[in-house]
């Protein structure tokens, strides 16, 4: 027996001492079993959503598929995580689904018939993975597909018949491969098989909740694999076919360092970025895919891709509105390709460093370096070199000195209080020519210092 947290085992012990049957499901049942940390606890009863209302007050019903919110309260005081107070804050909520059964899925997504049920092994059929539909009570383990065997395995099964699975809600064919890559589980060869004939059902998903999938898939520890069962199972083709077709085009030719195709360079590169940011790791995955139409090979054998990292900016916006992205993570995923291509030469003046950084912007230079490593590591170089680690501190030696008139120790009014002068021409043509001197390393962004300077330029106009 695996003991319930407190306030998850609540919830049953309500439901029955009301007289319904109560159990945990899902993927925090899952966890448990795995002995993993979980959150936001799903539960069937065959209570009725009035009758689950009735015996949490606080709770809410606001669809017609049978589950209601359940309020759940961070208290130190109150033994009854459901119980709200002035005192208390809303610490999550918890869904309970009344027992239930599902006929036909016109949209792919949601059943056009629900049924209420009585029985829990009706309800666990209904459900998507073996993995997911087992039933806890706190005392008994309910597992009517052999769920555990399967965790045990390391094993994604559908529940019966996948292909009818994947009919019922086709973005379970992503999520079959989402789940696999967080827990490093294989898919078994039916249900792998279910997902590569049903693929085509995935265009009629839209494409925010498969993005939503996509994001969750890149967060995982094995994402470089589930890009890879997207791409083996013609899912990828559908997603995102200009990442598919990149598998086509090769880099391996002479005076060039490439050991993969464009397609397995970019899903490398995303096996070793170093990010935890799905947003990085997305630009990371799509960081050559200018490559393909920038293709060319001399009459020598060498292959270039002059330019990808322009054509590749485009490509990229278009992938970024498709899949809904917000304008923050879209202009962050397009500066990141655009400018992924900046030499770490050391012969590079400060100039040279200020103006990368003004492309890249500050906000966003750890991430370029992080898809850089991605992209060393991802075509078989070292995760580092001695070049990489001067340029990482002259990026930060660079930073301290002014990058515009506005980072200067003084403005226009120091200008005027010096010069005795009203505002004009005279103000902006000073500051500039001070922060000419600082860029060409002949003055220090010193406040006394500029000061000084001021009156310098005072006495020669003077």
């Amino acid at each position: 027996m695996i003991p319930l947290p407190q306030k998850a085992q609540l919830i049953i012990d309500m439901l029955k001492k009301h007289n319904f049957q109560a159990y945990a499901v899902g993927g925090s049942v899952r966890d448990i079993i795995m002995g993993k940390s979980t959150f936001g606890w799903d539960y069937t009863t065959d209570a009725t959503p009035e009758e689950i209302l009735k015996i949490f007050p606080d709770s809410f019903y606001d669809n017609q598929f049978g589950t209601v919110g359940i309020k759940i309260y961070k208290s130190d005081k109150s033994t009854n995580p459901t119980n709200n107070n002035d005192k208390n804050i809303l610490e999550d909520i918890y869904e309970i689904t009344t027992f239930r059964s599902e006929e036909g899925y016109t949209d792919r997504r949601h059943p056009d018939k629900i049924t209420w049920g009585k029985t829990l092994d009706g309800d666990l059929g209904r459900r998507d993975f073996t993995i997911n539909a087992i039933a806890y009570d706190g005392n008994t383990f309910f597992d009517p597909y052999n769920g555990m065997s399967d965790i045990e395995n390391k094993v994604m099964r559908a529940v019966g018949n996948p292909e009818e699975r994947f009919s019922e809600d086709a973005l379970r064919m992503m999520r079959a491969i989402r789940i696999a890559s967080e827990l490093g589980f294989t898919i078994e060869g039916e249900t792998f098989q279910a997902i590569k004939t049903s693929a085509k059902l995935i265009t009629e998903i839209s494409f925010e909740r498969i993005r939503d999938e996509l994001l969750k898939l890149l967060k995982s520890s094995f994402a470089s694999d589930g890009i890879l069962l997207l791409k083996n199972t013609d899912i990828l083709s559908y997603i995102l076919p200009e990442l598919d077709t990149s598998f086509a085009t090769p880099q391996k030719s002479p005076k060039r360092h490439h050991l993969y195709d464009v397609g397995m360079h970019c899903v490398m590169s995303l096996k070793y970025c170093p990010s935890p940011n799905p947003i990085v790791r997305l630009a990371t995955l799509l960081h050559d895919i200018g490559k393909p139409p920038t293709f060319n090979q001399d009459s020598e054998g060498v292959i270039t891709f002059y330019n990808h990292e322009l054509v590749g900016a485009k490509i990229a916006k278009n992938i970024c509105i498709r899949l809904r992205l917000s304008k923050k993570d879209t202009d962050k995923i397009l500066t990141l390709i655009r400018w992924h291509q900046f030499s770490v030469d050391e012969r590079q003046t400060d100039s040279a460093i200020r103006r990368f950084i003004r492309h890249v912007g500050k906000e966003h230079l750890d991430d370029s370096l992080a898809l850089r490593i991605g992209d060393r590591l991802g075509g078989g170089a070292r995760e580092t070199s001695w070049r990489l680690e001067l340029f990482k501190q002259r990026l930060e030696d660079v930073q301290k000195q002014p990058f515009s008139v506005r980072d200067l120790k003084v403005n226009g009014f120091d200008v005027m209080k010096i010069l005795d002068c009203i505002p004009g021409p005279i103000i902006g043509s000073t500051l500039d020519s001070l922060f000419q001197e600082i860029e060409e390393g002949k003055l220090t962004n010193d406040r006394n210092l500029l000061l000084s300077k001021i009156e310098e330029l005072k006495s020669k106009n003077s």
